[in-house]
Formats: C-alpha cells, sequence, structure tokens
C-alpha cells in the first residue's frame, strides 16, 4: 500500500519520502518510483517500531528543510495470535510497530505543521480496530489503540488547520497475503486504498474526511 500510495503523490507532482526499515526493497522501491515519475522519490532506512530510529528519519527531513503537506503513517505487521495465547512480547511488539510509529513521527513533525498552519495526516489503521476477530489479539488491540489516537488528533488540530484522516481497510493483496488461496474479485487492490487517500486530500480547505472505510465488495475474508 505504501508503494503505491507514494506512486499516487509522485504522479501528482508532489516530491516524495519514504522510509522503511528493508534497506534494499527500500532502495528498490525508489529506484522504480524515481525512473517512472522522474526522480521525485527519497528514501531512509529505519525501523520505526524503535523511537531513536523514528526521530532518526524525522531529523534526517528537518535537515532536507522541507515542508510536510501529507504524512502517512502506514507502517505496520500483522502477527496472529489470541491474548490467551500469543507469543509472549507480542503486544509490546505490536504496539511498537502499530502505534507508536505514527504517534512519534508525528509529534515529531507537527511543530513545524501547527507553525504553518496547515498539513493532512493520514494513519492507516484497519477494519480490525472497528471489529475484533478471533485470532486478531494483539494486532487488533494494536489498530484499535491507532484509531483512538486519531480521534484524539483529529480534535486537537483542528484549531491549526490540520486535517486528519483514519483510513480503515478490509483485506488488500498486500504481501501479508501470499500464498493465501484467495480469488481476485475476494479481495481489493494497493491502487484501491491509494486512490481513496488521494481523494481525500484534495477536498476544499473548509472539508476534512475523518474516516475512510473500505473493505472488499464481497464483504470481509472469513
Amino acid at each position: 500500500m505504501g508503494k503505491a500510495m507514494a506512486g499516487k503523490f509522485a504522479e501528482a507532482k508532489y516530491n516524495i519520502f519514504i522510509c522503511s526499515r528493508n534497506e534494499q526493497e527500500l532502495a528498490a522501491t525508489a529506484k522504480e518510483l524515481n525512473k517512472k515519475y522522474h526522480n521525485r522519490v527519497a528514501y531512509f532506512s529505519a525501523d520505526l517500531a524503535k523511537k531513536d530510529e523514528v526521530l532518526g528519519f524525522a531529523e534526517w527531513l528537518s535537515q532536507k528543510n522541507i515542508q510536510t503537506d501529507i504524512l502517512i503513517n502506514n507502517a505496520g505487521q500483522f502477527v496472529p495470535g489470541s491474548v490467551y495465547n500469543e507469543p509472549e512480547g507480542n503486544l509490546e511488539q505490536m504496539i511498537n510497530t502499530n502505534l507508536y510509529s505514527a504517534y512519534h513521527l508525528t509529534r515529531a513533525l507537527l511543530p513545524q505543521m501547527i507553525k504553518n498552519k496547515s498539513g493532512h495526516i493520514f494513519n492507516v489503521c484497519s477494519i480490525a480496530a472497528l471489529k475484533a476477530y478471533a485470532n486478531g489479539g494483539s494486532y487488533s488491540i494494536s489498530k484499535y489503540a491507532l484509531m483512538g489516537f486519531s480521534k484524539n488528533l483529529r480534535e486537537e488540530m483542528k484549531a491549526f488547520n490540520i486535517k486528519v484522516t483514519a483510513v480503515y481497510p478490509g483485506a488488500v493483496l498486500t504481501s501479508s497475503w501470499e500464498g493465501a488461496d484467495i480469488r481476485p474479485e475476494r479481495i481489493m487492490e494497493v491502487e484501491d486504498i491509494a486512490n481513496m487517500v488521494f481523494a481525500a486530500s484534495f477536498l476544499s480547505p473548509q472539508a476534512c474526511v475523518e474516516e475512510i472505510v473500505i473493505r472488499p465488495q464481497l464483504g470481509d475474508l472469513p
């Protein structure tokens, strides 16, 4: 999803700054997008589950003296399991990756956005934040927490003219579903999410899409 969203905004002539922990894949993604969109993508490798690396990414952005127009918090990880039997430390891992990454990066970039009184923050939550399900465990808990962060941030940022949108995708064809025997009509494409986020970012200043809920046409996967 991150690659699809980066490509969508690069196509609209935004300068894009992407980050993930796998430097090899990150570099390949930046190279591919730059070839297609004329060198609009820069990258920084960091594990956003670690606060010091999140702050390192924020400092790198600061050194480039850029204005943050759109921040998409999309770092995430899914480890299945139930609360009663999932591996020890699973909750901490899910919270660090799915919540704290967004929390720390947003806090690091907000002072400039507040000063400019502009910007739009997208937090990619999950359908798992709206409805608990078996074997969701700490993943679902972390996404509920990210939803709470988004709702609270939305209220706080109104006074500074900064928009906040929570995105709740259902099943999307990403690496999380590799190897699964799923018919194409039962799962969404990454471009579906990118198109919705892109559209929400282009409303008038007096309008804000607070939530995007998007599911497969035939409903959630069991």
